[in-house]
C-alpha cells in the first residue's frame, strides 16, 4: 500500500507542477494585469454583441413592417404635412 500512496502523491505533485509552469508561461509575472485586460476585452465583446443584436431587432422590425405595409407608429399615425386648403386665421 505504501508504494501506491507514493505513486499517487508523485503523480499529483507532477500535475501541480505542470499546471504552475503552464500558468507561469501563459500569464507571466503580471497575472493581475492580464486578468483585468481579459475582463475588459470580454466587456467590450459583450457590448458589441449586444449592439449587433439590438440593430438586428430594429432592422427586422423595420423590414417586417415594410413588407406587411403597416405603419410602425400604430394604427392612427398623425399627419405631419399641413393641409393645403386650410388657413390659420
Amino acid at each position: 500500500m505504501a508504494a501506491q500512496d507514493y505513486d499517487s502523491q508523485l503523480l499529483e505533485s507532477v500535475s501541480v507542477r505542470r499546471r504552475r509552469l503552464r500558468d507561469a508561461l501563459l500569464l507571466g509575472t503580471q497575472r493581475q494585469r492580464r486578468s483585468v485586460d481579459e475582463r475588459l476585452g470580454k466587456v467590450v465583446v459583450g457590448t458589441v454583441i449586444a449592439g449587433v443584436l439590438c440593430a438586428g431587432c430594429v432592422g427586422w422590425s423595420f423590414i417586417s413592417h415594410r413588407v406587411t405595409g403597416q405603419s410602425p407608429y400604430g394604427p392612427s399615425a398623425p399627419s405631419i404635412a399641413p393641409s393645403v386648403g386650410s388657413s390659420a386665421r
